[in-house]
């Protein structure tokens, strides 16, 4: 078996060369905000390696290598540096040319146009990640649960048909109500456009040969669980793209940085599928799916209030960390009964 750091020796290139491009683009206050964004998106993004991999445990390696080498390429120039130049020309009615030209040479005007988008970014990404946290556990056929207070009863909703689009509508339309009525319209649009989005990828997935098992996750390799990975990806990607803002107007910067971050967690998943860690953990899949719920209502949440990214990846870690923990006590109750 591999060692484990060798998952991470193209990571680790990747991060050095971004480091130095950055040098060259901004001087060290460049090159130190790459370093930053690169332990920020990998910190934050750890929930989305381990839902990776629970999807990826029944890949074949041909397609695990397509989601590393094609999928990396989709997250770091589609999602952190095509998608926040679409979202700004949409947003300020410009054509492709002349969003870039303003990314370059007035930086501080294409932050402000990005983040006049914060709610609907928000609320599109929220909606999509809190139907995938739906998905996992709203549903009948689910038996292990891990916080069986909270879970159980999620479960026994799966009996009811769509309930996963019906809450996740309801609490957009809670939010919503607290907004305030210039910015209302758009958020409930973009949110609802999330739902919609989840749907069709699975249906997608279905369509063309990927399948689900007990949990609702998309599990045969195919095209349809490939585009399902990186809409997952994208989702978890739109808030750090906005939040790094707060360190930088310099979209290169901000792509290299962010860029980087994606490859580790790429290597993290990998990781996690080949060291076969989500079957020895066993409620450690549960944890990740709990700290996606916990971010889709943060981001919903942030249409209306600031939530320091901290506060976020302190989060997600907890209670990825308790779940881990609870995995090892499993384990060794195991050990105990069965000697």
């Amino acid at each position: 078996m591999k060692s484990p750091l060798s998952h991470f020796y193209g990571s680790f290139l990747f991060c050095v060369l971004a480091v130095i491009a950055a040098y060259f683009i901004g001087g060290v206050q460049g090159a130190i905000t790459v370093f930053f964004l690169t332990v920020l998106e990998t910190s934050l993004s750890f929930d989305n390696a381990v839902v990776n991999a629970a999807i990826l445990d029944n890949w074949n390696a041909v397609w695990r290598r397509r989601f590393l080498v094609w999928g990396i390429l989709v997250a770091v120039f589609g999602m952190r540096l095509v998608f926040p130049l679409l979202i700004v020309a949409i947003v300020g009615d410009m054509g492709p040319l002349q969003v870039l030209d303003v990314a370059v040479h007035a930086p501080d005007e294409y932050a402000r146009v990005l983040s006049s988008a914060h709610h609907q970014i928000a609320a599109f990404g929220g909606s999509f990640l809190l139907m995938v946290f739906l998905k996992f556990f709203v549903d009948r056929h689910k038996t292990e649960h891990w916080l069986e207070a909270l879970e159980k009863p999620l479960t026994r909703l799966g009996k009811m048909e769509a309930i996963e689009a019906a809450l996740a509508l309801a609490l957009l339309m809670i939010v919503a109500s607290l907004l305030e009525p210039g910015i209302r319209s758009e958020f409930v649009a973009a949110g609802v456009w999330g739902v919609v989005t989840f749907i069709l990828a699975k249906g997608l997935a279905a369509l063309v040969g990927s399948d689900e098992r007990a949990s609702g996750q998309v599990i045969r390799q195919g095209i349809g669980g490939f585009l399902y990975l990186e809409l997952l990806d994208a989702s978890f990607s739109f808030d750090g793209v906005v939040g790094a803002f707060a360190l930088t107007n310099n979209l290169f910067i901000i792509t290299l940085g962010l860029g980087a971050g994606a490859l580790f967690v790429r290597s993290f998943t990998l990781l996690l599928v080949e060291r076969g860690t989500l079957s020895t953990y066993r409620y450690l899949e549960h944890g990740a799916f709990w700290a996606i719920g916990a971010l889709a209502a943060i981001m919903l949440a942030g249409a209306k209030y600031h939530i320091p990214e901290a506060v976020t990846g302190l989060l997600g870690a907890a209670l990825i960390a308790m779940s881990l923990g609870s995995s090892i006590l499993a384990r060794r109750r195991e050990a105990d009964r069965h000697p």
